[in-house]
């Protein structure tokens, strides 16, 4: 396994154990997330696709109610407890879901609270997993270990809608939470073995001891609203989140011209589930191929701004293509598209991006960045393209939106230049620390 890792990766003999409980944990993350994932669209359009606005606002409450909670976790806990601690939780929470759905009390209503609850149990699970990540490996190992690591997240997210695909006639669709909630125990394990193995590392790869040494045994600490000022004080995680704010725009008037175009194309929730699962399907599948055989190699070659700037230049052709032919099977690759070059480069991209900051604003800021302000966005941009979608036509509204992502491509091009300054301080503040010793 060492000798085949070696050849797909650039990484070194005292990284591969670590590294390969990463890919591990980020699998056991992804397939919960797209086995659930298709069941939270179905569910968003089960009250009627004109309520999702509603739903957005919904969310981004939630998340911007969650986010404190999270840092006074994080600012109490030591990393190595912190973790277990909220994804046992989240499975309690799943096993709440699988009753009510069971019983069939109020279907509407927990309809709703289940897209909700989804879109912030994404939040909290995807952005411990990169603010661990990131407070485990530095930024040069980032370039060369995120795009594996990433990989396993994909072939995760190609099981989900499998198992989705295959298990909701037999068992249901209250029992694929149960599924999902052994897939979560999981990572739980991994996330556990990680550290293990991260501690092992440190001895024998100088990244590792740079990074991580002892960190695992040491709450952050702080107040609960740190991550706020955090946010408002630096240009550069200011920049990122309006990188995201863009994402989400770009995202949400996709996925809103998504909901119409398969609300039309499928009359019932098991038919709208299947198209969604397919899409993920695909999704998984261009993204497995991208990190295996590219994402390093472009992340090396182009550079971390490059790599982000990649996704807006996919939104851009493919909001030309909607204003052309706005169709299902056009909408199904667009989405496709660009979701595999998030997840297979720009993610990993953007994740690189927190490599070169501190702790408090790895665990504080990114999830209010990752949760609050990509929900806010996504309820801003939801009644933002309604207002639209009533001034203009639907071909125009798409050309608009691809010249948003012109900009966004630009921004993308600048934060990887401020990333490839801070990486370079980082490393001679570490340079002169070693020699002062």
């Amino acid at each position: 396994m060492e000798n085949l890792v070696k050849k797909m990766v650039n990484a070194h003999t005292g990284e591969i154990k670590a590294l390969l409980w990463s890919f591990l944990y980020f699998f056991f993350l992804l397939s919960t997330y797209y086995m659930l994932q298709p069941l939270r669209d179905a569910m968003g359009i089960e009250g009627g696709t004109k309520n999702l606005s509603w739903l957005f606002i919904a969310t981004f409450l939630a998340t911007l109610i969650t986010a404190p909670f999270q840092a006074a976790l994080v600012a109490r806990l030591p990393r190595i407890r912190f973790i277990p601690v909220v994804y046992l939780f989240l499975v309690a929470n799943m096993l709440i879901f699988w009753f009510l759905l069971r019983t069939h009390v109020a279907p509407v209503v927990v309809a709703r609270a289940f897209f909700v609850w989804i879109t912030v149990f994404s939040v909290f699970t995807v952005s411990v997993f990169w603010s661990f990540m990131s407070d485990i490996y530095s930024a040069e190992q980032s370039k060369r270990l995120f795009g594996f690591i990433g990989a396993g997240g994909s072939i995760g997210s190609i099981l989900g809608p499998v198992l989705t695909r295959q298990l909701v006639g037999p068992i249901g669709v209250a029992n694929l939470l149960l599924v999902a909630s052994l897939l979560l125990i999981a990572a739980v394990v991994s996330a556990n073995r990680l550290e293990g193995a991260a501690a092992e590392a440190q001895a024998a790869t100088p990244g590792f001891k740079a990074a991580s040494a002892g960190r695992q045994k040491h709450a952050v600490g702080g107040g609960m609203f740190d991550g706020f000022a955090l946010l408002f004080k630096s240009p550069y995680l200011g920049g990122i989140g309006l990188w995201v704010f863009l994402l989400s725009l770009a995202g949400t008037f996709l996925y809103l011209l998504q909901a119409d175009v398969v609300s039309a194309a499928a009359g019932d929730a098991a038919g709208r589930t299947k198209i969604f699962a397919t899409i993920a399907q695909w999704v998984g599948i261009l993204s497995l191929l991208v990190q295996l055989l590219a994402t390093g190699r472009i992340i090396s070659k182009i550079g971390t701004g490059a790599a982000a700037a990649l996704l807006p230049l996919v939104f851009v052709m493919g909001f030309i293509a909607l204003a052309v032919s706005p169709v299902l099977l056009v909408v199904a690759s667009f989405q496709a598209l660009q979701r595999a070059t998030n997840f297979g480069v720009a993610n990993l991209a953007r994740e690189s991006l927190w490599t070169v900051v501190s702790r408090e604003e790895k665990f504080k800021a990114k999830n209010i960045i990752d949760g609050a302000v990509f929900r806010a966005a996504d309820a801003v941009n939801a009644w933002l393209q309604k207002l639209l979608a009533a001034l203009l036509s639907q071909p125009v509204l798409a050309l608009v939106t691809a010249g948003i992502a012109g900009g966004w491509f630009v921004l993308s091009l600048a934060l990887g230049r401020s990333q490839e300054r801070k990486a370079r301080q980082l490393a001679a503040e570490a340079a002169e620390a070693a020699a002062a010793k």
